[in-house]
């Protein structure tokens, strides 16, 4: 009888990444939904904020209560590499601890029941075998890991380390590899995309990253997360609009607008260059634009809080997330005079509601209009919908469209359809298929 796994990733898509080069490692356990029953229950865990953390902490030690005798519980990841000494002192529920850089050799520490962490961070290439979850379609490809920016509220860097691209050769590779075994849509990420290449001698790598996987026959669809402004150039802006596989889709964190909090951000930018960049955006035809904000970050006051807010109202983002900032050990802002949990809770709920009408306003837009789309599978809501997503939107965090008229047509998940969007109920747009693409 083959041993069982369950793996759970937590964070960002970054993390998932690794999550699914793990699971390349450990091909001979059958995967489980069932905590329950597996032998093996690897938590990869994000240690970015505090609400991240406790979830960290919470999942690990609820794993831990449920798991049967003699399986192995495995705490991988960014918390893990973050605070190891401390999680090592304080977790005896967990057998083997290990960090961000020995995804790769999960197996052996399993094998042999022993915790690791290498120095240096791992980054996934064309070798690393991984295991794509989630989707028939689509793919997440790292293309560069840590991050050369000094931002006052972020952590990242005191545990990723400097920017460390991929070589571009990699890359394709990579997705020439995916292409071969049936997926067509890519989502490119890392901590700063906009930075992809610079520090092995790429002046405008994501430039050239764009253009070369245009060239590669099977890819169908392409989007970039996690623009840096002061990283982000006009040029790159032009090459995604006019890019016949890259959506004019822009994920440009701008987390402030106003010059005094982005200079206590240490941001590298001013609000200048973030309206010409986000206005150059804006004038793309069919541009969709994403960003974020921090609600509450040291230093901010109500007259800046308020300027953040009116620019939120009146710009149109297609989408935006707020975080309360969290005040984190090793960072630039965490010695600064803090803002009340209160004040910091009321400036989210706030940004959040601004979020909410933002979002709307973007979704009545698309009332009326012919989209691509693509069917996921049934909807949560409703056995008789279908679940399906704009061809521009990224996966998991820009929503769906439900298709409550199918005109009788035969329905393949993963494929690509026309459909006409033709109401706008509460937050969620439902649509009519015409025909597959």
């Amino acid at each position: 009888m083959s041993k069982k796994l369950h793996l759970v990733s937590l964070g960002c898509t970054k993390n998932l990444v690794d999550s699914e080069v793990m699971l390349g490692r450990l091909r001979e356990y059958e995967i489980t939904d069932d905590n329950k029953e597996a032998d093996v229950i690897i938590v990869n865990t994000c240690g970015f904020i505090d609400a991240a953390k406790e979830e960290s902490i919470n999942t690990v030690l609820n794993l831990h209560d449920e798991r049967k005798k003699e399986s192995i519980l495995v705490m991988s990841g960014c918390l893990s590499e973050r605070y190891k000494e401390e999680l090592q002192a304080d977790l005896p529920e967990v057998d083997i601890f290990t960090g961000v850089g020995d995804y790769e050799k999960i197996d052996a520490l399993i094998a042999t029941k022993q915790s690791s962490f290498s120095p240096e961070v791992y980054l996934a290439t064309e070798t690393s075998g991984r295991v794509v979850t989630g989707s028939n379609y689509h793919a997440y490809i790292k293309i560069a890991e840590g991050c050369n920016q000094a931002c006052a509220f972020c952590a990242i860097p005191s545990f990723k380390g400097k920017l460390h691209s991929r070589s571009l050769a990699s890359i394709q590779k990579e997705v020439e590899h995916l292409v071969a075994e049936g997926f067509y849509d890519f989502s490119f990420i890392s901590q700063d995309s906009s930075s992809y290449g610079r520090d092995i001698g790429m002046k405008d790598g994501l430039y050239a990253l764009v253009k070369s996987i245009e060239k590669i026959e099977g890819v169908r669809l392409a989007r970039i997360l996690y623009l840096y402004p002061s990283t982000t150039t006009f040029e790159l802006i032009d090459a995604i609009a006019d890019s016949e596989v890259f959506q004019t889709y822009y994920d440009m964190p701008i987390q402030h607008i106003d010059d005094r909090m982005l200079k206590v951000m240490k941001r590298g930018f001013g609000e200048k260059k973030t309206r010409e960049l986000l206005e150059h955006m804006k004038l793309k035809p069919g541009a969709f634009i994403r960003t974020s904000v921090i609600a509450g970050h040291p230093g901010e006051t109500e007259e800046s809080f308020e300027k953040l807010c009116t620019f939120m109202e009146e710009f149109g983002f297609d989408r935006f997330n707020t975080f309360t900032y969290s005040n984190e050990e090793t960072t630039a802002a965490y010695t600064l005079e803090q803002i009340p949990d209160e004040i910091k809770e009321e400036q989210a709920a706030i940004l959040g509601e601004i979020a909410e009408c933002s979002t709307l306003a973007s979704l009545q837009k698309m009332v009326g209009q012919t989209v691509e789309l693509v069917i996921d599978g049934e909807s949560e809501e409703h056995e008789l919908l279908l679940s399906a997503r704009p061809l521009q939107w990224a996966v998991d965090i820009d929503g769906e469209i439900l298709i409550n008229d199918t005109s009788d047509l035969p329905i393949e998940y993963g494929k690509v359809y026309e459909a006409n969007v033709t109401e706008l109920v509460g937050d969620q747009l439902l649509a009519t298929l015409v025909k597959q693409v």
